[in-house]
């Protein structure tokens, strides 16, 4: 929330058993003197995207009004509205109940409804039984919307929904995800495999969706049950994320995931992740440059990527499943919640220090303010029934708020309102603690347990359960080489071995211009004077060839068989041969 001093002051929704609220803050968070709280149980609640309007209902109507002055703009007669949405620009109101049948009436009800906000008139009912993707996805304009229907994707123009613009067909459209801003609009597809055939993730500019070369861009994969996609703010590139339910090494309880990246200039790639595990969140930076994934057997590594998919910076290890951008993206939380203890690492982006450690035991939410300086943290139920409560934090680790409900009531939800984009600017990193009257919650420094017996005695060094990896900027040029994968860095130590040892048997020999193994025709290369030794010499060569087209391959996400992989796995040996035979 913003400082009583600044032009803009943002607010909050609270909602739970005990009715819906709003408040405005901080420093000082109080009720909203417009609004008065609704006491009836509130089903749902939303914003508009601008933070203009907002909306709930509490079982006996849907009720919309004005955030600034709680006027009233409309009311509906929807006793059972389960969810709530606001078109980008206000215009619509879309309205969800779950989908019943009738004696009267075997098709039921159409369930998902559309409302003109302002004439408060009904433009279009339909039918819509999952609550998955229930919602109609918009481009900023509101002159494109699309909503999935029996596995194929029904686009409208300009808010008529009674005509149908334009249809994507494919065998079977999964999921979709419309891009972010203005035209022209971008759409990616999800397409499940079936029958030994790949899924595919395929990107598509409106309204050029039919013809074979009308996608942008196009990536298969297998191992996917399901697929998380996410665009960056410009529109540019998509992340997929593909997870399987189970993983059939049984290395992991939470299935296997890998990640894909696709960018609407074609190209695509399958992000290296150094170490082993589930993928636990990845997330965009407001600038679209690069983005955070956070991964691995705990404790769990968080790393940036570019746009080319290479790290930038590594965190290091931690106890930490989550990573949230500022608005304006110049701080990162990295966050360990839900089966963790609820440690955040706030870091500053442009120098990459930590900024902050704090803690929030038992925390189900947490969300960013618009002003890009506050956060909150929410224990909600159903996830956790017991110590319900939220906390409005500096992102220094100063508690500025707190507020636990009454003994036998429940929070279910916390809510900052939005702003439009650009309406708070980003300001300097603060290293010092902002001042609060509730301190700071710093986590303590963790020691092992040491039975009462020997706590008399001096300590000594346990071995640690696992060697925590400390953070490291990976741009090349920063730590003095180009960061390699495991294989490629072994390869190279041992040419570079072999070089300094040729230098020192030999120290009058001129040296070598280039010192990799090289892995070309040799018709130029000093023959040995032996025909049997330079016709082996030139097979080993032709097959650590291959072996370096099949890992290219591999990088670019290809799905390669059994024996080519038992070929890589062959290089080491080959590559000692070919040194003995060279000696």
């Amino acid at each position: 929330l913003r400082p009583a001093t600044d032009h803009l002051r943002t607010e909050a929704r609270i909602r739970g058993s005990d009715g819906t609220s709003l408040l405005t803050g901080p420093p000082q968070c109080e009720q909203h003197s417009a609004f008065t709280r609704d006491p009836r149980l509130s089903r749902c609640l939303t914003f508009s995207r601008d933070g203009t309007l907002f909306g709930w209902c509490n079982g006996h109507s849907v009720s919309v009004v004005k955030s600034s002055d709680s006027s009233i703009v409309s009311t509906f007669d929807l006793p059972k509205t389960a969810l709530l949405e606001f078109s980008p620009l206000n215009g619509v109101l879309v309205t969800w109940q779950p989908y019943t049948k009738a004696q009267d009436s075997p098709q039921g009800e159409a369930n998902l409804q559309l409302w003109d906000l302002h004439s408060g008139q009904l433009i279009k009912a339909l039918y819509q039984k999952k609550v998955d993707s229930w919602c109609p996805s918009w481009s900023d304009d509101e002159k494109i919307s699309v909503r999935s229907v029996n596995n194929e994707l029904h686009f409208y123009e300009n808010n008529d929904f009674n005509s149908i613009a334009n249809k994507l067909h494919m065998q079977k459209v999964s999921d979709f995800v419309l891009s972010p801003g203005g035209q022209p609009s971008k759409v990616a597809v999800y397409v499940p495999g079936s029958k030994g055939a790949p899924s595919f993730v395929r990107l598509y500019q409106y309204p050029v969706l039919g013809g074979p070369t009308a996608a942008l861009a196009n990536k298969s994969f297998f191992k996917a049950d399901r697929v998380a996609m996410q665009w960056n703010k410009k529109a540019s590139a998509v992340l997929v994320t593909a997870s399987t339910e189970v993983d059939k090494t049984g290395a992991s309880y939470y299935g296997e995931q890998t990640l894909h990246y696709l960018a609407v200039n074609g190209e695509t790639a399958l992000v290296q992740l150094p170490k082993n595990g589930p993928i636990y969140d990845v997330a965009w930076s407001p600038n679209s440059a690069e983005f955070c994934v956070v991964y691995g057997f705990m404790p769990a590594k968080a790393t940036i990527f570019n746009l080319k998919c290479d790290p930038v910076f590594d965190f290091g290890t931690g106890p930490r499943n989550a990573a949230y951008y500022s608005p304006q993206g110049h701080i990162l939380v990295l966050a360990g919640f839900g089966n963790l203890r609820g440690q955040m690492e706030v870091w500053d982006m442009k120098k990459y220090k930590q900024v902050s450690k704090p803690q929030a035991p038992d925390a189900t939410h947490f969300s960013w303010c618009p002003d890009g300086e506050h956060v909150v943290t929410a224990t909600c139920s159903p996830r956790l029934r017991v110590s319900n409560g939220y906390k409005i934090w500096h992102y220094t680790g100063s508690v500025l708020h707190k507020w636990d409900v009454a003994a036998g009531s429940e929070l279910w939800e916390v809510r900052w309102q939005p702003f439009p984009e650009g309406s708070f600017p980003e300001r300097p990193v603060k290293y010092q603690a902002a001042p609060s009257e509730l301190g700071t919650t710093q986590a303590p420094p963790t020691q092992a347990y040491r039975p009462p017996a020997l706590r008399h005695l001096p300590a000594t060094p346990s071995a640690k359960l696992h060697e925590e990896e400390p953070p490291q900027n990976m741009r090349p040029g920063v730590s003095g080489e180009k960061s390699l994968s495991k294989s490629a860095l072994k390869n190279q130590r041992k040419r570079e071995a072999k070089k300094a040892a040729k230098q020192v048997n030999s120290p009058s020999e001129p040296e070598p211009q280039s010192d990799s193994v090289p892995i070309t025709n040799s018709q130029s290369e000093p023959s040995s004077g032996d025909p049997e030794m330079d016709k082996k010499i030139k097979n080993i060569k032709k097959k650590l060839k291959a072996i370096e087209e099949l890992k290219e391959q591999q990088v670019s996400g290809k799905v390669l068989q059994k024996n080519q992989l038992e070929k890589i796995q062959k290089e080491e040996q080959l590559l000692k041969e070919l040194e003995e035979l060279q000696i």
